[in-house]
């Protein structure tokens, strides 16, 4: 779990983020509340955090003020700008702090959920690299086994696979493994669920004991047009082409 600051001088705001948003889902912990950039600093000095949610406009020291201090001092805190100006040079002067997260109020849930499951990841891939070779492969051991459960699942499962149920596997939260698997396998889950669907359903459409809705409806597919699309984007023909295809190849 990542320790979280939020800094902002509406109250309103700092009330809504603390309350609605479920930190604990995607890695977080709120630790504490700041109005300005002067009580933000002042608890760094006592208490560092891994990740600051920081307004850029605020009273005595402004956000900027703030993540240029962090910067210059080398800090491993990383800062995630929030501010209601739709405004570029702000974004241009977050970049020069090495700030690669900026979320313009109001905040949409989804937005947050989103940068914060990135940040994990962003987080996690740090420590690993600060870790000694051993820890490293342990982690490494530990990132294949949640990828095979994953796979083994939706390959016993691909006609009614989803994320929330794959998450559930892994006791992760869906928007985070979904971040997650993209990461390490380097494909989006839907497109991996998708690939093993029309792998078994090539393979049912070489057994002529099944007709073609009929292998729709066992890879998942309740209309045989949608399945059809499908199957001829990833294998380049249709259904029915593919098994004249195999037929015409049989001795």
């Amino acid at each position: 779990m990542y320790t979280l600051l939020l800094v902002d001088d509406e109250q309103e705001i700092r009330s809504g983020l603390s309350q609605y948003f479920p930190w604990h889902e995607v890695g977080f912990e709120l630790v504490g509340e700041c109005a300005n950039g002067r009580e933000a600093l002042q608890w760094l000095e006592q208490r560092p955090v891994d990740v600051l949610l920081c307004d850029i406009r605020m009273p005595l020291v402004s956000g900027l003020e703030v993540a240029e201090q962090l910067h210059a001092a080398k800090s491993r805190t990383r800062v995630v700008f929030l501010s209601g100006y739709k405004d570029f040079d702000y974004a241009k002067q977050a970049m020069a702090y090495g700030i690669k997260h900026y979320i313009v109020k109001p905040t949409k849930y989804t937005e947050l959920f989103d940068v914060f499951s990135s940040l994990k990841l962003e987080l996690d891939e740090a420590a690993e690299a600060r870790q000694s070779p051993q820890a490293s492969g342990s982690s490494a051991s530990f990132n294949a086994q949640v990828i095979a459960a994953i796979h083994a699942y939706v390959e016993t499962n691909y006609a009614r696979a989803t994320l929330e149920e794959a998450a559930a596997i892994v006791h992760m939260n869906p928007h985070y493994v979904s971040k997650y698997f993209k990461d390490k396998t380097g494909e989006n889950f839907s497109d991996y669920v998708t690939s093993v669907k029309m792998n078994k359903a090539a393979e049912l459409l070489r057994d002529i004991r099944y007709k073609t809705y009929e292998v729709s409806e066992m890879v998942g597919y309740s209309y045989a047009k949608n399945f059809t699309r499908t199957f001829k984007r990833v294998h380049g023909v249709s259904p029915r082409e593919y098994r004249n295809n195999y037929e015409g190849t049989r001795p």
